[in-house]
């Protein structure tokens, strides 16, 4: 018997294909539906693209693996499988250069991560240390995926752990805009920079659920890990915003202070700010009296390039400052006393957060600044029962490991281990300065009279008389001015108004400075 003939069927062309893919590439960037666009931007928050779209140059992204869906099976998951498994990855541009990003989701599967979503992120975060450009991480997402089980666990194994190895080699950045709990928030931790938004973004390990269960404590999501608690109490947060676009906008900012990978320079730019101008302004801005407070802010914004720095972590240990800008066109590193807090004292905090600022600007190339009034570290019993010792080491040692062009000028005050530890000469600052108001001395002068001269004023008959006298004589014998500059420990004393002209010509002479550390796998820091 014959077989009948199949009725003629016609062979799809290319030109078919190319529409089928164009209509598919259009269903995945629509994403899962206008509803749940709708409800994301009901809860004040953008979509995973819009936030692409914000941060990168326009039309500059290109996008890696839209198509990829998860394969799990069980608990509904095999109905249910969208393209790009909840996550966006991909590069683009920010101000022409390069980056690499990923963007959770959160209208897919809450932006959990699973096999497939771990195993995107894994390749675009290979790709951005291949090709050594910054990665920039937006995250929102509900945590692992439950219904994979341990696959999805594994996939924050292989987050972290290329995490840690691209550390000090590309700049990470974590930009938190919704819900980052458990496992996924050590991620953000061990990047270089975290960005959050008030109202919209949260981090915790355990949510409040858990604490109210475990310790009866009744707390909000906001109240818990909003963005205020993390950039003012727990410091887990540098950048704190009220909206997504000026986060964002403060994201490409911050990247164009920053070098592209640990093997280039900062991005240099054409510097409209005279070099020589004169800072006429800090001769009274900065009182004398070494007990007066300033604002040390307005000592940057007469030094740097049109008074435009960034300040990280502005809001926690706000007795230290940190902050990125540029002089005479060229990035720096700002590390500064801050007299209008707590009298510019340092104390646990303070020296966390200035140690981990070194470190980052060691590891990419920008040069350090620091300007000195700096009474000491903060006393008291629970500073010392806390371990001022250890965390003051910290930075001790951020700033000896550092090779990096490193300047210091004392404005006013610098006493005890204080003075030693903020990048002194003789742990290996390379070019020191002072105001002709400084005070370099093992403590201020009252205090050094009342322990070298106990007895002279015990014994004398009007002991407030002699006190005052031998204040005076152990200021004029060893805190003047000029004293550390007559024994090689300080360059030069010079007129406040130039300092703006001495420092960026001395990070100009330091800018092929060459150093090398001892041959090493690590060194052991202080915990």
């Amino acid at each position: 018997m014959t077989a009948p003939v199949p009725e003629h069927v016609p062979e799809a062309t290319l030109r078919d294909g190319t529409a089928e893919l164009h209509a598919l590439r259009e269903e995945v960037r629509q994403g899962p539906g206008r509803k749940a666009t709708e409800a994301q931007h009901a809860k004040g928050k953008l979509t995973a693209r819009e936030r692409v779209d914000l941060l990168l140059d326009d039309g500059s992204f290109n996008e890696v693996e839209p198509l990829r869906r998860h394969r799990a099976s069980g608990f509904g998951l095999e109905a249910k499988r969208p393209h790009t498994d909840g996550v966006i990855t991909g590069w683009g541009t920010v101000h022409g250069r390069t980056i690499f990003v990923y963007a959770h989701d959160f209208r897919i599967f809450g932006g959990a991560l699973g096999e497939a979503h771990a195993a995107k992120i894994h390749k675009i975060m290979d790709k951005a240390v291949a090709d050594g450009a910054p990665l920039v991480s937006l995250n929102d997402g509900a945590g692992a995926r439950i219904q994979e089980g341990v696959t999805a666990l594994a996939g924050y194994g292989g987050i972290f752990r290329r995490n840690t190895s691209a550390s000090g080699v590309i700049p990470q950045i974590s930009v938190i805009l919704g819900p980052c709990a458990g496992g996924a928030a050590y991620s953000p931790a061990l990047t270089d920079f975290v960005f959050m938004t008030r109202g919209v973004s949260q981090m915790f390990v355990t949510g409040p659920d858990v604490v109210q269960a475990v310790t009866g404590e009744i707390v909000t999501h906001e109240a818990l890990g909003g963005a205020d608690v993390h950039a003012e109490t727990s410091g887990v947060c540098h950048f704190a915003y009220d909206d997504e676009q000026t986060c964002l906008e403060e994201v490409r900012f911050l990247l164009s202070l920053l070098p592209q990978n640990n093997r280039e320079h900062p991005p240099e730019t054409n510097c409209t700010d005279p070099v020589h101008r004169r800072c006429d302004g800090l001769v009274d801005l900065v009182p004398s009296d070494g007990s007066r407070s300033y604002d040390m802010r307005a000592v940057l914004a007469q030094l740097v390039d049109d008074g435009e720095y960034l300040e990280v972590h502005a809001r926690w240990a706000p007795n230290v400052i940190c902050a990125l800008t540029r002089l005479g066109g060229q990035v720096a590193g700002i590390v500064a006393s801050q007299p209008a807090a707590m009298a510019g004292a340092l104390d646990i905090q303070a020296a966390e957060k200035a140690a981990r600022f070194v470190q980052t600007c060691d590891a990419f190339n920008i040069p350090l600044v620091t300007l000195l009034d700096v009474p000491g570290f903060l006393p008291g019993v629970n500073q010392e029962h806390s371990g001022i010792i250890r965390h003051g080491a910290k930075l001790l040692y951020a700033y000896c490991n550092a090779t990096v062009p490193r300047v210091s000028v004392v404005l006013r005050k610098a006493y005890g281990g204080a003075y030693i530890v903020m990048d002194s000469q003789p742990i290996g600052a390379d070019l020191t300065y002072a105001w002709p108001t400084n005070e370099i001395a093992v403590m201020g002068a009252e205090g050094a009279a009342n322990v070298v001269f106990r007895r002279q004023i015990a014994a004398a008959d009007d002991p407030d008389t002699t006190r005052a006298r031998m204040v005076k004589e152990y200021r004029s014998e060893l805190m003047h001015p000029y004293f550390a500059a007559e024994r090689g420990l300080v360059d030069d004393v010079i007129d406040p108004s130039e300092t703006r002209e001495v420092l960026i010509q001395s990070l100009a002479m330091l800018r092929t400075k060459h150093a090398d550390l001892p041959l090493r796998k690590h060194g052991n820091p202080p915990l």
